[in-house]
């Protein structure tokens, strides 16, 4: 049978029918509700239940009030869910105007795209040019970063005063980066820009893919609850509307992902002239220390146990496997530092593949991200900038090289690889061909990769068992795992597997 589009998605503008004009809407459609506009795409299920949820809260907040957190896994469709959602509620003359908060300029690009898409004029604040939104120019949105409003927030509060939002909708790009801290307000200083520059707003929306902050705070648009956990009392953030990955990949929305684990045996002393050296396995250190110890060591290329180095190699291979249905297939290397991916991105140059290396100090890298999105490179090495929010569906294999461990900061590397290009929904199959994550063996990774798709609760823990170190289950944080010895299978692959279609859907490839 011939391989079916995109089964939950149609992304394609409405058109009218002969004889009719282009604007304006449909007809009714016995909802109750005002028809949607004839421009709108057509959401995926979860984003009609999430503009239900916006017109009920917005129509009758109740006890909930006006906040309103979505949590959905990476390639969900947020930021065209959001959009949507402020699309059919001006159809239906709830809203007039909204305003979008992000964490990076990068990501207010894909925000005007998405608007460009759906219709929506997006306009970027600029608070050298305020009255250009006032000169009867038409306008839907205001975009903001999180930096702006947090170092302008006073001018940015006062030119908001005076434009005619009418009835307005405040969005949260990765709102988890919104941080509260009543009695530290200076180091939550996002946070606290967002609270006062949204005071006016009818409703509030925060977006994110994985609701955690590590410094045990909570965030904005975000109702908490009290929950019990081993038998003390804490918050828990709790989402109006959660989508698991798993859920994304049954429904075909997002790409599966399989891992691949370098194990091996890594040697602490012999660089220092001990004789006495000791050898570690990696996958089975149940040791703590030893386990990071182990995880500094086997990201290095230079390192005499070669799991970097095997890693690396059998990472070009597939991606050269994978190019063979996916010509314009990429990789991303997620590296320790910028020393560590230099290293790295020379050792791929080496091998006659096109790198492009990224990182914050680079003032060349927000073109050489928008270069690679458009196709140019083998593979992006980055330390940083890839990890949250940066869409470039041509990556195919993740390269995991970094010490960093916690679930939040794997979860939204290796997600970089699960977006699909909508120009390949009718090239591939169901189920969609999946992508590959390669890392080395440590613990910690291998239990996160076990647990990636599912959602997990962010339990704020009382601050005194914060300081104290206590590990509360809920935070983000991997259970400890049995332990088994790797024998004498050194260099093996240990392979995971997530969830998958389901056989039915299997059938009508």
């Amino acid at each position: 049978m011939a391989s079916m589009g995109h089964p939950s998605f149609d992304l394609g503008a409405r058109r009218p029918a002969p004889g009719q004009d282009a604007p304006g809407v449909e007809p009714g459609n016995g909802t109750g509700h005002p028809p949607e506009p004839r421009h709108v795409m057509q959401p995926r299920r979860w984003q009609s239940q999430l503009i239900q949820l916006l017109r009920a809260r917005l129509l009758n907040p109740g006890p909930r009030g006006r906040d309103v957190l979505i949590h959905a896994g990476p390639g969900a469709g947020k930021t065209l869910g959001a959009l949507l959602g402020f699309s059919r509620l001006k159809a239906e003359g709830h809203l007039d105007h909204f305003l979008v908060f992000c964490h990076r300029s990068s990501i207010a690009g894909q925000w005007r795209k998405a608007a460009e898409r759906l219709g929506l004029v997006l306009e970027e604040w600029d608070p050298q040019n305020p009255d250009r939104l006032n000169e009867g120019q038409r306008w839907d949105g205001l975009l903001l970063t999180y930096q702006s409003a947090g170092r302008q927030g006073e001018t940015l509060a006062e030119q908001l005063a005076t434009l005619p939002l009418g009835r307005w909708l405040a969005m949260a790009d990765e709102v988890h980066h919104l941080g509260l801290d009543p009695e530290e307000p200076d180091a939550t200083a996002w946070g606290m820009a967002f609270s006062r520059l949204t005071e006016s707003a009818d409703l509030r929306l925060g977006l994110t893919g994985t609701p955690f902050r590590a410094d045990n705070l909570a965030f904005c648009a975000a109702r908490r609850v009290q929950v019990q956990d081993d038998g003390v009392w804490m918050e828990q953030i709790a989402p109006d509307l959660s989508v698991e990955p798993r859920q994304l990949i049954v429904a075909g929305d997002v790409r599966p992902l399989e891992f691949r684990f370098q194990d091996g045996w890594v040697e602490h002393g012999r660089d220092d002239g001990d004789p006495d050296a000791e050898q570690s396995p990696l996958s089975a250190e149940a040791r703590e220390s030893w386990r990071a110890r182990n995880l500094r060591r086997a990201i290095q290329p230079g390192d005499g146990s070669s799991i970097a180095l095997r890693l690396l190699l059998k990472a070009r291979q597939r991606l050269g496997k994978v190019r063979r249905d996916h010509p314009q297939a990429a990789g991303l290397v997620i590296a320790r530092d910028i020393s560590h991916a230099r290293r790295i991105a020379g050792l791929l140059a080496d091998e006659g593949d096109r790198v492009s290396l990224v990182h914050s100090q680079d003032p060349d890298a927000a073109r050489n991200l928008a270069d690679f999105q458009a196709g140019d490179g083998d593979w992006l090495v980055s330390i940083d900038m890839c990890a949250e929010g940066f869409d470039a569906p041509r990556i195919r294999v993740v390269a995991y090289l970094t010490t960093v461990v916690t679930r939040s900061r794997f979860v939204q590397a290796i997600t970089r690889a699960v977006r699909l290009d909508g120009s390949r929904s009718e090239l591939e199959p169901i189920p969609r061909q999946p992508s590959f994550v390669f890392a080395p063996a440590d613990p910690l990774l291998m239990a996160y990769a076990r647990t990636w798709s599912l959602s997990e609760p962010y339990l704020i823990r009382p601050r005194e068992a914060a300081e104290a170190g206590e590990n509360v289950s809920g935070t983000g944080r991997a259970g400890s795992l049995p332990m088994t010895a790797i024998d004498e299978q050194a260099g093996r692959l240990i392979r995971v597997r997530g969830p998958q279609l389901p056989d039915f859907l299997k059938q009508r490839a």
